[in-house]
């Protein structure tokens, strides 16, 4: 399907609480999935994709000349959503990096994106995500804002110890919001989502706890800058006010 062996799926689905039907919801002229569609091809790191249970996003997707593969209605996460994109897709095993890209992220730079396949350059390494350093107390303290601990590995690489809630680590220095954008390797995303949730995972309604639980490598590449998610009506303004300016 690509000569390329990455490639991006963006979930999408239009069940989110906290504001329904999000994906479709106007920004700038176009559709927020449109706009992550756009940044993830900016990106110019493989094929791109949409997953979605949903008749009226992927509609839209296509109108806007994007790829779009149905999944099942009945997935537990977007890690689940993706692995059936890409069996789907590419039943023959050609891809080698999936990356997992939200579709609410209409203001991601297409650098982050490219970034995220940075740690995967260790054959050691099974998952790859992002992080920015943390400058408020507010970001600090405020448990909506997943925080990453984890070993240095030079000045812009982290290998995760840990993933948080809570205002962590304790004591003088930085501290990293962690960013959910994952590049899987194939191999890696398939034992993953074979996995049980695991006990920290339920406990701090954090994924990719399982993964760690699971003795998987997690590494983590610093970026300068935390791309804003559309979660509520307020950062839906927000996007619209970045993306119209």
């Amino acid at each position: 399907m690509t000569e390329t062996k990455t490639l991006v799926l963006i979930p999408a689905r239009m069940a989110a609480t906290r504001l329904p039907g999000k994906p479709l919801m106007d920004i700038a002229g176009l559709p927020m999935i449109v706009h992550v569609l756009r940044r993830a091809e900016a990106a110019a790191i493989g094929a791109v994709a949409v997953a979605t249970d949903t008749a009226e996003i992927a509609d839209v997707v296509t109108a806007h000349g994007g790829q779009v593969v149905m999944t099942r209605a009945d997935h537990p996460s977007g890690s689940d959503r993706i692995f059936e994109a890409l069996s789907t897709l590419d039943p023959d095993g050609a891809i080698e990096t999936v990356v997992n890209l939200q579709g609410d992220f209409p203001t991601i730079q297409p650098d982050n994106i490219r970034a995220v396949l940075g740690p995967l350059a260790d054959p050691a390494v099974d998952i790859a995500t992002l992080a920015a350093e943390i400058h408020t107390e507010e970001e600090s303290l405020n448990p909506n804002v997943v925080k990453v601990i984890g070993s240095p590995l030079g000045d812009r690489r982290l290998r995760a110890l840990y993933f948080t809630r809570a205002t962590a680590p304790w004591g003088d220095g930085p501290r990293y919001h962690h960013i959910g954008l994952y590049a899987y390797r194939r191999a890696a995303l398939q034992r993953f989502v074979a996995l049980p949730p695991s006990p920290l995972e339920q406990r701090e309604k954090l994924e990719q706890l399982r993964a760690l639980e699971a003795g998987m490598r997690i590494d983590v590449g610093i970026v300068d800058a935390v791309p804003r998610g559309v979660d509520t009506a307020a950062d839906l303004e927000t996007a619209r006010r970045v993306l119209g300016s």
